[in-house]
């Protein structure tokens, strides 16, 4: 097999990692939706370009580097390497029995091994331990740093640049936290009259936590809830042609970031998203609405127009669903609530 280029440690994924967790801190998960490879796939399944061009770069990358995604971009991993770095135990070559045959860089799967020079780099080791069981002469061992081996030679000016990488990695934190709380309140903002699933509680709330991995939009039986466009930075519900079915909480179980909170269906059943509105000037008093609605929210005076019980109304839209006039429409609520009857 064709032997990985040898990887060397990137200064800017520090820079990224930092930009990411500062978000993060600052209350966006909008970063992260740049990079996180199960978002990324979500996106691309749900056949949005954007997802389709970040996989095909990632697999391309998994292709031709190995795990360069994983030791010199995802910032996760720039974490684990950091622990790696400092760590008690560490994977060594042994000067003394290796003889340079070069079997475990041509099989590493980091690209971390420099056999010329008899030496690992362990904060891009992803610890598979593939190169141990390769080596017949024992020329690589994972042990304690005491353990004595060929040292080193230092790097010229090591401890001053790991100092300035490490300030302005520091700074760009704090930075990236500060933005981050100013691009947390601006997608709230453009989000706040949104309709949102159920279980997505504010909007501020649901806006900074989605990660736009489209798996309820995949998932959604009824196909209202929609994927983020240019018009809304998150999916939302689109009540044009259907409705929130009153027996389905699927979305609330399968969102992996938490965005929509788990709900059982019977939680789900009392959780106002919006509130329905008659507009008197085109109801035609045809009563669809008043069979339609699950919840029994609507009544008819006879003679007059559809009332709605706003502490019995949930917003599932099915009454908008079925006005042949569209004199029904759901509007959001700033914040999701329980229903008090």
């Amino acid at each position: 097999p064709k032997k990985l280029p040898q990887q060397k440690s990137r200064s800017g994924k520090y820079f990224i990692a930092a930009i990411t967790f500062g978000t993060l801190l600052g209350g966006t998960v909008y970063i992260l939706r740049l990079i996180d490879p199960y978002t990324i796939a979500g996106s691309a399944l749900s056949k949005t370009t954007f997802g389709i061009v970040l996989i095909t770069l990632i697999a391309l990358l998994t292709i031709f580097r190995g795990r360069y995604f994983c030791t010199n971009i995802c910032p996760v991993g720039t974490l684990l390497g950091l622990i790696s770095r400092y760590s008690i135990y560490k994977i060594k070559i042994n000067a003394d029995s290796c003889v340079a045959c070069g079997l475990c860089a041509q099989k590493c799967p980091s690209g971390c091994i420099d056999f010329k020079n008899k030496t690992i780099h362990n904060e891009t080791c992803v610890k598979c331990f593939k190169c141990l069981s390769l080596c017949h002469n024992h020329g690589i061992i994972y042990s304690r740093k005491s353990t004595a081996l060929k040292p080193r030679a230092p790097e010229f000016s090591a401890s001053r640049r790991r100092f300035l990488i490490g300030t302005a990695a520091v700074a760009t934190l704090a930075a990236a936290y500060k933005a981050g709380i100013k691009l947390s309140s601006d997608i709230a903002h453009k989000v706040k009259t949104i309709l949102l699933p159920p279980g997505a509680g504010s909007s501020e709330r649901f806006a900074n936590k989605c990660l736009n991995c489209n798996l309820c939009v995949e998932n959604c039986p009824m196909k209202i809830i929609k994927k983020a466009d240019n018009t809304f930075p998150t999916v939302h519900l689109d009540y044009g042609k259907n409705y929130c079915s009153y027996n389905c909480n699927k979305c609330s179980q399968i969102c992996p970031s938490g965005a929509i909170r788990r709900l059982n269906l019977e939680e789900k059943r009392k959780t106002q998203i919006g509130l329905a509105q008659v507009n008197t000037d085109i109801c035609i008093q045809c009563g669809l609405c008043v069979r339609e609605c699950p919840r029994s929210a609507i009544v008819k005076p006879k003679g007059n127009f559809p009332q709605i019980n706003s502490d019995i109304c949930i917003g599932c839209g099915a009454c908008q669903a079925v006005c042949p006039v569209s004199a029904i429409k759901v509007t959001a609520l700033k914040s999701q609530q329980t229903a008090p009857k």
